[in-house]
């Protein structure tokens, strides 16, 4: 049975057979995480995030030499159940309506086996349209649009 502790976390309590020996406490960010780490590891998914915490989050990234997997993740975590909402950017070609279904699959899966919580609601936001070879053409036309002269 699960008690909510407070606002970050839900407060698990468990044991062995015949009584409980303790608590265990999940923090909302461990949702998160498994279930931003569970989003990327999906076919046809670019990015989570949307385009401005991506790009926030690229520069932490950089410095802090770490990612954040929770990054594009909001989750509400209650006594036994938890909501999810993730801001993703697909890959030009997969089928959205697949994606998604493969999506609320993986995360279900990954957060109940690993929490006991039960995924009650999957939000996705699909925020954008990765299309190959865009990055590579933007930074060959960032060098070359400063120079007047060649």
């Amino acid at each position: 049975m699960a008690t909510n502790e407070s606002v970050s976390g839900t407060k698990l309590e468990g044991g062995a057979t015949g009584g409980t020996r303790g608590t265990t406490t999940i923090a909302d960010n461990v949702v998160s995480t498994i279930a931003g780490i569970a989003v990327r590891e999906t076919d046809g998914v670019y990015s989570v995030g949307k385009g401005a915490s991506r790009a926030l989050g690229a520069v932490k990234d950089r410095v802090s030499r770490s990612s954040d997997p929770g990054r594009g993740v909001k989750v509400e975590v209650g006594e036994k159940e938890t909501a999810i909402d993730l801001d993703i950017v697909v890959e030009y070609g997969a089928t959205i309506v697949e994606t998604a279904r493969n999506i609320r699959t993986n995360v279900t899966d990954a957060v109940q086996t690993m929490t006991g919580l039960e995924v009650v609601e999957i939000n996705i936001n699909v925020t954008d349209v990765h299309v190959p070879g865009d990055d590579d053409e933007d930074e060959d036309e960032d060098e070359t649009s400063g120079r007047r002269v060649r």
